[in-house]
């Protein structure tokens, strides 16, 4: 099992085709063995402390295997809609580990 923790940051303006993106790329993950765990969408007031730019978004996914996870990134419907990923996200930190 590996976990993947993605924190992303949406060009201001940019919300619903971000949205337009998830809403195709998020029912792929299950095809993958793979499970979307947490979609978080903080409020500033969430935030105790930071020392970097706060996310738009934080997800949480775990899949069975890391070939998998390849496996749904390399997706030929998923990449048909990269274009909307690529125009709505600014930028995104890939966070990948293990259940310890």
């Amino acid at each position: 099992m590996i976990y993947i923790t993605q924190l992303i940051y949406i060009v201001p303006g940019q919300e619903t085709i971000f949205n337009q993106f998830e809403d195709i790329a998020i029912p792929i993950i299950s095809k993958y063995n793979g499970r979307l765990l947490l979609r978080v969408r903080p409020e500033s007031n969430s935030f105790i402390e930071h020392h970097m730019d706060k996310p738009y978004e934080i997800h949480l996914v775990e899949f069975d295997a890391e070939q998998d996870f390849e496996n749904f990134k390399h997706d030929e419907e998923r990449k048909r809609f990269l274009h909307l990923k690529e125009r709505s996200m600014k930028t995104s930190i890939l966070i990948q580990g293990v259940k310890l």
